[in-house]
């Protein structure tokens, strides 16, 4: 009688905590999936920033050059090319 009265109330508990278990679980890999590609935008948008910071520094240093007499028109252009091109 005990036997029957211990599984009647044990086997619905434990079934109880392993289905929160697993939803628990489930939770996290789906909210692991989701946030997978925010992260990927977000490092592309950095990466397209950083990269176009970096083209204008290199373009505003190859003016001042032009500006002081150090490069001549021909060479700012083909230089100017060379670094949009990459």
């Amino acid at each position: 009688m005990e036997k029957i009265i211990f599984f009647g109330l044990a086997i619905p508990i434990l079934c109880f905590v392993f289905y929160l278990g697993g939803t628990a679980i489930m939770k996290g890999f789906k909210a692991k999936v989701e946030n997978k590609p925010e992260k990927q935008e977000e490092n592309e948008t950095t990466d397209m920033q950083s990269s176009s910071d970096d083209l204008s520094n290199e373009i505003i240093k190859l003016n001042e050059l032009l500006q002081k007499g150090v490069l001549t028109q021909e060479e700012f252009e083909k230089a100017k090319k060379k670094i949009l091109e990459k």
